[in-house]
């Protein structure tokens, strides 16, 4: 039963982490739509999405946790602006021609998630992990010298997630996984509403003027938004953490791949490379995640 049970959760990784990898293809769909219209769009559908299905259940009770904790309110108002600020750069640089950049951002997450743990959490890094860090960071290093300036757009995407993670860490998992993008959404429903009445006024709106599949594509982003974190909340219940942190590698090598393949976006030698000294600091950590793993089961 047990096996099963894991085997379920990797089905629901795969499909997480596979939806989250197939994402340049649908923003870049999405043109001529910018990244903030989409943004926009991202957060008020997918509110509705999750208030609708809530309202289905009966699940408001949790809503309680909010009125009682200013802490966790405050936890999640910043988590929603990481995380509000990390798919505005991604959006933006699949749609600017940069997707390979962006997959280099989900690359390097790891690494930042684990040097974050350091600097903000004073966690104690085993020696291999202390490895990968310092090979992430030349790779960062190299990759500013051979193009010139720092590849803003990786190291972005980078930060807001691992500082999304670590806010999640500091709050407590207090909130499940559609509860928590509810409060999250509705944090950023304000700034929503308030973007797509600037957009309208400027003339800078395409939901209504592109057609009924580019609406109908936009309406989407709420169900493509919560189903992945649905699935990956599915998941983490029921396969071990070092499993899910394998998948995690599924997504930025699906979006390279789409860059690359079907976006057909150019990849210099030196950014080869650079995504090569990358790859050995993930292959570093996952050495080390497959020991530790392997000692705790032994324990």
């Amino acid at each position: 039963m047990e096996r099963d049970e894991q085997r379920r959760g990797a089905v629901y990784g795969l499909l997480a982490y596979g939806i989250w990898g197939l994402f340049p293809l649908y923003f870049a769909a999405l043109r001529p739509a910018g990244a903030w219209e989409i943004l926009s769009h991202r957060i008020l559908w997918t509110v509705l999405l999750c208030a609708v299905v809530l309202l289905l259940r009966r699940d408001l009770r949790w809503l309680r946790l909010l009125r009682d904790r200013p802490r966790l309110v405050l936890g999640v108002t910043v988590a929603a602006l990481l995380i509000a600020a990390n798919w505005v750069i991604y959006v933006a640089a699949v749609l600017g021609g940069h997707t390979t950049e962006a997959a280099l951002g989900y690359f390097l997450n790891p690494v930042v998630t684990v040097a974050l743990g350091v600097l903000v959490l004073r966690e104690r890094l085993r020696p291999l992990q202390w490895a990968a860090v310092a090979i992430g960071a030349l790779a960062a290093v190299y990759l500013s010298v051979a193009a010139g300036s720092v590849p803003l757009i990786a190291v972005s995407l980078a930060c807001t997630f691992g500082g999304y993670g670590l806010v999640k860490k500091k709050v407590g998992v207090s909130l499940e996984a559609l509860h928590s993008l509810t409060a999250e959404t509705l944090v950023l429903t304000p700034i929503a509403v308030v973007l797509l009445g600037v957009l309208t006024l400027r003339g800078d709106t395409t939901f209504t003027t592109d057609g009924a599949w580019h609406t109908a594509l936009l309406v989407l982003a709420g169900v493509l938004t919560a189903t992945p974190l649905l699935f990956f909340a599915a998941a983490a219940r029921r396969v071990p953490l070092v499993t899910i942190g394998l998948l995690q590698f599924i997504t930025p090598v699906l979006q390279l791949l789409c860059g690359v393949l079907l976006l057909h976006e150019h990849m210099s030698a030196q950014r080869w490379v650079g995504f090569g000294i990358v790859w050995v600091a993930l292959a570093v950590l996952t050495v080390d995640s497959l020991r530790s793993y392997g000692v705790s089961r032994r324990g």
